[in-house]
């Protein structure tokens, strides 16, 4: 990712971004698109873009840094507007036809950016338009960094009735709804909050069809290459994922919880906010426990290392309401290579972003707290997470976002 500079306008972050990376050359338009079900893969997302089913609003243009092993990172406009509350503008409307209705305030992104305030809601526009193929869905999810931030942001296209998803046929804007919930965040032009993944389908698909691989299938996988660190996973509906809460040494940290009232997080400025300012540790204790207490934000990891194969990728989906009154999951693309390690071991553990509902909840250790769905690529990715990528959290442990030090 392009890291800004506090002092920069907009048209000196253009001229650096294109002085150190290259678009998508045009001669991928004559390449042949798999015919499999399953996930796009970054070679694939080129063709997309050389073709122009994706194309940048300005000058056409899609950065090759903003594509990952099985997904397209999507920058900021310059237009964003504060709202009076969320919306979906419905079969026969426009975003910016509900725009006129709703907008209570407008900001300039260019430049420094504006400031978004905890707890407003508000609808940016996107640089990048797509042209969507038929037989081609596109589903969104907020960024790693931008989850561990506690930012909700879901991607809202012309005539949808649903967020985060795109369908086949769509020829046109794109926007995202942000509302910061516990910390103020700072973005400009060009910050990258959320990501687009791309989904082909076959015929006789419904249109909502997602390429998720079966139990059955899942459990095949595992007893083949090991996807999680146990021997015997729990696997229903997906992998189910257990938290870490009980430490191996005295005091040891296992969660953070965030800080109100602390300052805001510029969402462009790496390793530039001290960790202290804005989360509380949490420490292990005798019974393993955590109180879950409601409007409160936490950063806790999963007791698994777990592993995503190239030829895969994961999606982290809400726990089975009968388990808890809580959400874990914000920032949910796991990409091909998540945690996978050449040697066979398991690198990775998965960071949860939790809140309770509207009660204090208790959390024990080893309680299921998500799931892992795992879907089919169309194809292994030219990019792999880890191996290609400067991947600010493969092999993790329990870790806060790339922005504090």
């Amino acid at each position: 990712m392009i890291v800004s500079r506090p002092m920069d306008n907009s048209d000196q972050r253009r001229q650096r971004e294109k002085a150190v990376q290259t678009t998508v050359p045009d001669a991928r338009s004559q390449f042949k698109l798999g015919g499999n079900q399953g996930v796009l893969p970054s070679q694939a997302i080129e063709v997309l873009i050389a073709r122009r089913n994706i194309r940048g609003k300005q000058d056409g243009e899609i950065l090759k840094n903003q594509i990952q092993p099985a997904s397209i990172d999507l920058r900021l406009a310059k237009k964003c507007y504060r709202v009076r509350a969320s919306f979906l503008p419905g079969k026969f409307r426009t975003v910016e036809q509900h725009l006129k209705e709703f907008v209570a305030h407008e900001l300039n992104l260019a430049g420094e950016g504006a400031v978004l305030e905890r707890g407003c809601f508000y609808v940016a526009e996107l640089q990048e338009l797509l042209t969507l193929p038929e037989s081609y869905n596109a589903a969104a999810n907020p960024k790693s960094s931008t989850g561990r931030l506690d930012v909700f942001t879901r991607l809202i296209s012309d005539n949808s009735e649903v967020f985060d998803w795109v369908e086949g046929g769509y020829d046109g804007p794109l926007f995202v709804e942000i509302c910061p919930i516990t910390f103020s965040i700072r973005a400009r032009e060009g910050s990258r909050l959320n990501q687009l993944r791309f989904l082909r389908r076959t015929s006789g698909q419904h249109r909502y069809d997602r390429p998720a691989i079966d139990d059955k299938t899942l459990e095949k996988l595992h007893k083949k290459i090991g996807i999680v660190s146990e021997e015997k996973p729990s696997i229903r509906n997906g992998l189910n994922v257990r938290v870490q809460l009980a430490g191996s040494k005295r005091n040891e940290i296992v969660g953070y919880k965030a800080l109100k009232r602390a300052n805001v997080v510029d969402v462009d400025r790496v390793a530039s906010h001290r960790a202290k300012d804005f989360w509380e540790p949490i420490r292990a204790n005798s019974k393993g426990q955590l109180i879950l207490e409601p409007s409160e934000f936490y950063i806790l990891a999963s007791k698994e290392k777990m592993q995503v194969p190239p030829e895969y990728a994961a999606e982290m989906a809400p726990v089975d309401p009968m388990m808890g009154e809580f959400r874990a999951h914000y920032a949910g693309f796991f990409d091909p290579g998540f945690g996978h390690m050449p040697n066979g071991q398991h690198g990775s553990r998965a960071v949860l972003e939790v809140r309770s509902h509207d009660v204090p909840f208790a959390l024990e250790d080893g309680q299921f707290i998500a799931r892992l769905i795992y879907e089919r690529m169309t194809e292994k990715p030219d990019l792999i997470y880890g191996r290609d990528l400067k991947s600010n959290y493969q092999g993790q442990g329990l870790k806060l976002s790339k922005h504090f030090k």
